[in-house]
């Protein structure tokens, strides 16, 4: 199958959304509008900068059940940009990606791209030189390789346990995997080190929602 191909300076990755219609967690009343303005301003940047939107999962907080007026302005907010979204943990339900999900109706609108299955997605024409974006969404395996052509550089998203520095325990470890440049993923919402293996530069910028009172949240700045 023939990828879509654009032409942009790069990509700009935005961290878990957690998009709601109720306040989730910890957070308190104007969760929504705020998370909603920090989306809205990805989008502009993006444009402004010549970036293609790419969403590292999570885009909801909640799979199912957001109320129709969320989904809407999303619609609309979505439609002149028309980002990739990676499918998280919390776009599914009951594990699985269905046309129940608040995720399809914005793919059946079709104002979102959807990484719903592992593989390559896009085909980017840049100033410095040609690139090509791929993803794993959550539940889904990480490549073993990747046969890419020889000019162009390999960014895989992804949504899952990676061990890096703070989380060792995490079941994925960082390794080379032959073929792929970058690994950006989403999933873990602390910030880690940029970790190179090899040819494997792995990349986890954090989410750009707080949802917790936690020490290491409240000394962040999301960004």
């Amino acid at each position: 199958m023939e990828l879509p191909r654009l032409r942009a300076k790069g990509f700009l990755f935005i961290g878990d959304a957690h998009l709601a219609g109720q306040p989730p967690g910890q957070r308190r009343e104007g969760y929504r509008e705020q998370m909603l303005a920090k989306v809205r301003h990805a989008l502009e940047l993006a444009r402004a900068l010549d970036l293609v939107p790419v969403f590292l999962g999570d885009l909801f907080h909640w799979p199912r059940e957001n109320p129709n007026s969320l989904l809407v302005e999303l619609i609309e907010l979505f439609r002149p940009h028309r980002p990739f979204v990676l499918v998280g943990n919390h776009d599914k339900y009951q594990a699985r990606f269905t046309d129940d999900v608040s995720m399809a109706v914005l793919d059946a609108a079709g104002v979102v791209n959807v990484l719903k299955e592992p593989g390559p997605a896009l085909a980017l024409d840049a100033e410095a030189g040609h690139a090509l974006l791929g993803g794993s969404p959550d539940g889904s395996p990480l490549p073993v390789s990747f046969a890419k052509a020889g000019d162009e550089q390999v960014v895989w998203v992804t949504h899952h346990n990676l061990n890096f520095p703070d989380f060792p325990e995490k079941t994925i470890r960082l390794r080379e995997i032959p073929g792929l440049d970058w690994v950006v993923n989403g999933h873990i919402h602390r910030p880690q080190p940029t970790v190179r293996t090899g040819a494997t530069t792995w990349a986890n910028p954090g989410n750009i929602a707080r949802l917790t009172f936690a020490r290491h949240v409240m000394d962040r700045r999301p960004a």
